[in-house]
């Protein structure tokens, strides 16, 4: 039986973590740093650290809080955010993170996906795909960049397919209508993903309680539960959501 990661979210604004709901109405989480101690020793398997403003802010990753969180981490982390070129990828990955994660540059130009996954190896390369419903495409899900802001027409399905043969080693599909709401994830839109790609899947967008979290894997065949709001503010401990999916049959590391 595989076994199933936790991955608590970092949402980055500002250099503090924020959380919203629908990628809108941010309110503050807590130190990076004091954030990833805690997680660490709570049981985290991996841990993602998203800097939400930098590609509508048209700027970089914010690499002086990488590097702190980089100093205090004992899991692997993914760091995404403004990460628009080949230098960029290497800068992050330099600060000290374990993947970086493309989505609106790798949406554009699809070659930075090749050119990362040969220069650092697939399994360095996330590809993130923000998702909205669109009954009018074959999966019945679209492709949104820009930090959720801009629709692009393209299928979300066919597109995970598509960065999964440029290099993609890990697709991270977040539902933006689920995003924050904490009423469970999009479970079409990973089940759909997961069916049509070999690479691990990350669940994200809307756990809200445990069965959240076990439906996931359970019904959408999640490798990876990326959460924020849930474990930022205390309503679910990390130890505690891992004991129940092994309660519940799911494999934890």
């Amino acid at each position: 039986m595989k076994k199933v990661l936790v991955m608590p979210c970092l949402d980055i604004k500002e250099g503090r973590v924020v959380k919203g709901v629908q990628f809108v109405n941010l309110r503050d989480a807590g130190d990076p740093v004091e954030c990833t101690r805690t997680y660490c020793e709570n049981g985290a398997d991996e841990l993602a650290f998203l800097d939400i403003t930098a590609t509508l802010e048209k700027r970089k990753t914010t690499l002086d809080v990488v590097r702190r969180v980089a100093g205090v981490t004992t899991v692997p982390f993914t760091v995404g955010g403004g990460i628009a070129t080949l230098a960029d990828a290497e800068a992050v990955l330099a600060a000290g993170a374990d993947r970086v994660s493309i989505s609106s540059a790798g949406y554009r130009h699809p070659e930075l996906l090749e050119e990362a996954a040969k220069r650092f190896g697939s399994e360095k390369v996330v590809v993130a795909i923000d998702a909205d419903k669109n009954p009018s495409l074959p999966s019945g899900y679209e492709v949104y960049i820009d930090g959720g802001k801009t629709a692009t027409g393209t299928d979300a399905v066919e597109w995970a397919k598509q960065a999964e043969a440029r290099g993609a080693g890990i697709i991270l599909p977040t539902s933006k209508a689920c995003d924050g709401a904490k009423s469970g994830y999009d479970l079409p839109l990973i089940k759909g993903i997961k069916d049509a790609v070999q690479v691990p899947v990350i669940a994200s967008g809307g756990a809200g309680k445990m069965e959240h979290f076990l439906e996931a894997v359970k019904i959408g065949g999640a490798d990876i539960l990326l959460a924020a709001s849930v474990f930022h503010f205390g309503e679910i401990i990390i130890a505690d959501l891992k004991k129940y999916l092994r309660d519940n049959g799911v494999a934890t590391a």
